[in-house]
């Protein structure tokens, strides 16, 4: 939750952002909205308020349309290459490669910072709720204080306009002298309450207005746009521009209610309208009720509102038109922003691919996983295709754990502290809990038995400052190395997704690292797990154990045939029994049915 803090706090700047783009955008376009457009566009607003709580992930537009055109595809389409000849399941020469051993790692404490925020933020939040308790209560004295409307001549006029905007519901109306604006009040029962003055000071065209402006906040269900506006203003409570967007859809639902009552009337009627607010600009005021819509407004409202209906005109057909197009365009823009406001999104933990360019078929292997949550992607370089199985995994980075030695590997040998003709490094007489690691060791034993000691001695000898130049040089995943020195890469700061796997396995493949080729060709061999006639089947497994517990497992490699290749990460995640060798099984599984690798 602390950590949600944090990336609630930079989804905020993006919201702050947008909600500009949004007030822009309605000036710009405030000769073609209509005042009811200009309200409904604020709860675009209110539903990307909501963005950051979504307990998934959002995908833009291109994401959809790659999607949309990928549901015609069969699941292994642009996958299924028969490779002619079976290659044997049991590795020849890397005898170790199932035996993924690992060390645990206790589970790393949120952020104190994340911590102080939350409690602020928690502690903003009750205040915000003190503040509308507070005017509830005031509402209930009200309630308690009325009295049911008794002027029959206001009665009848109610009537009268309820029957002329055909609202069938007798919505109660009642009189009081602790109000100085008429006001609607009710999410499922409501309620008008007029004031007494307004009452004795009786007019019928004045009290007709009055009455249609309140029923027209009924008719719209603008109780629930309270509701909503409130509810965004107490959990935002800290975002000022979030606070005043939320004032001016206030004065949008006053003013868009006045337009609904202007469009009932003849257009002689239009300055008697404005006369009433005029006349009773100095006896109404802002409603004190947060679940209240009414009449009332401050002076700034006022103004805003009358000229308003001073150049208020009937709509033609063409400037519907252009409203209903500039209403689109302007949705359509925030709501491609949607994905960038998600804590998903703003979360570093997850990859922000852009796959609108990319031949992607999207393949359902859930019944490959079990209980297992994780993905599935495979690269298929010869035609430059795609296949994924859960989108929101495959972008989701996690510790890389053993599939990092991968790299880490490479490193040492671009630095010559291990070569491809010499890479033995003495074992230090530490007792190991895996019997492999009580021993001297070469890259090849090091990298079958995943001995973590080997990779560490690589890591002394090439010092933080050189790794990390590395790993910014490749890229590897969030590129975060401020864990301990030598667990950086397991179950801590480091993390990558499936897909990032995939595409440096590519790079490794291609040397677009543009490393020497024998440090290359010496990772390798080490990674080498099968070889015969019909290909070579590359590979590396990974587990993350945590508190004692197989949380995170991954198989990463790729299959190099005659004709293609074929890159691959599947990473699984659970409580427990999440390892690299249940990894590797799902992993094979897959590759056998799609005919790449038997």
């Amino acid at each position: 939750m602390a950590n949600f803090m944090i990336r609630f706090l930079i989804c905020n700047v993006f919201i702050s952002g947008i909600t500009g783009i949004l007030l822009i955008a309605k000036r710009i376009f405030k000769n073609n909205l209509s005042s009811r457009m200009q309200y409904n566009l604020c709860f675009l607003l209110l539903g990307l308020l909501a963005v950051p709580f979504i307990p998934f992930r959002l995908i833009g537009f291109p994401q959809i349309f790659s999607w949309l055109g990928s549901l015609g595809s069969s699941p292994a389409s642009g996958t299924t290459a028969t490779m002619g000849e079976a290659m044997g399941i049991n590795p020849t020469g890397n005898t170790d490669w199932m035996n993924d051993f690992t060390l645990s790692v206790n589970s790393e404490t949120p952020s104190i910072a994340g911590h102080i925020l939350l409690g602020i933020w928690i502690v903003g939040i009750f205040a915000m709720i003190i503040l509308v308790i507070k005017s509830l209560l005031r509402l209930r004295t009200l309630e308690k204080s009325a009295l049911p409307l008794q002027s029959p001549e206001v009665r009848r006029l109610y009537h009268r306009c309820l029957r002329e905007m055909g609202i069938h519901r007798n919505i109660p109306v009642y009189s009081t002298a602790f109000l100085k604006s008429p006001i609607i009040v009710g999410l499922l029962k409501p309620c008008i309450y007029l004031p007494i003055h307004l009452i004795s000071d009786y007019k019928e065209s004045d009290m007709r207005y009055m009455l249609l402006h309140e029923l027209q906040h009924y008719k719209h269900k603008d109780a629930v746009g309270s509701f909503l506006m409130n509810l965004a203003g107490v959990i935002y409570w800290f975002n000022p521009l979030v606070w005043y967007a939320l004032k001016e859809m206030r004065n949008d639902r006053e003013v868009a209610c006045d337009t609904s009552v202007l469009m009932m009337l003849e257009e002689d009627d239009y300055e008697d309208y404005g006369n009433t607010l005029i006349n009773f600009a100095e006896k109404v005021s802002l409603t004190p009720f947060p679940f209240a819509a009414g009449l009332g407004g401050n002076m700034k409202q006022m103004k805003r509102r009358i000229i308003n209906i001073a150049s208020y005109e009937k709509p033609t057909f063409m400037k519907r038109l252009k409203g209903m197009t500039a209403f689109l365009l302007t949705a359509v823009l925030l709501m491609g922003f949607a994905p960038f406001i998600s804590t998903y999104a703003a979360d570093g933990n997850h990859y922000h691919w852009d796959s609108s360019s990319e031949n992607i078929s999207y393949v359902d292997l859930s019944a490959y996983f079990g209980e297992y949550e994780g993905s599935f992607v495979l690269y298929d370089l010869d035609n430059d295709a795609w296949s994924i199985h859960d989108m929101e995994h495959a972008t989701l980075r996690v510790a890389p754990n053993s599939t990092y030695k991968i790299y880490d590997a490479l490193f040492g040998l671009e630095e010559g502290i291990i070569t491809p003709e010499n890479s033995f490094i003495a074992w230090n007489g530490e007792t190991y809990p895996f019997e492999a690691w009580n021993a001297d060791q070469t890259l090849q034993s090091a990298m079958n038995s995943s001995v973590n000691w080997y990779f560490q001695t690589v890591d002394e000898q090439l010092g933080a400052s050189d790794v990390y130049s590395y790993i910014q040089e490749i890229r590897y995943g969030n590129e975060n190395i401020s864990g301990d020195f030598s667990t950086y890469w397991m179950e801590s700061s480091l993390e990558i997704s499936p897909i990032e796997q995939v595409k440096l396995l590519t790079k490794l493949q291609n040397n677009s690292f543009d490393f020497a080729p024998e440090n290359i060709n010496a990772v390798k061999d080490a990674i080498c797990l099968s070889s015969s006639d019909a290909g070579t089947f590359y590979g590396k497994t990974g587990t993350g154990r945590v508190d004692g517990q197989d949380v995170n497992g991954w198989f990463v490699g790729f299959v190099e045939t005659t004709d293609n290749t074929y890159f691959f990460a599947t990473n699984i995640g659970a409580d427990s029994d999440a390892t690299g060798g249940n990894a590797t099984e799902i992993t094979l599984s897959i590759l056998s049915d799609m005919n790449i690798w038997k």
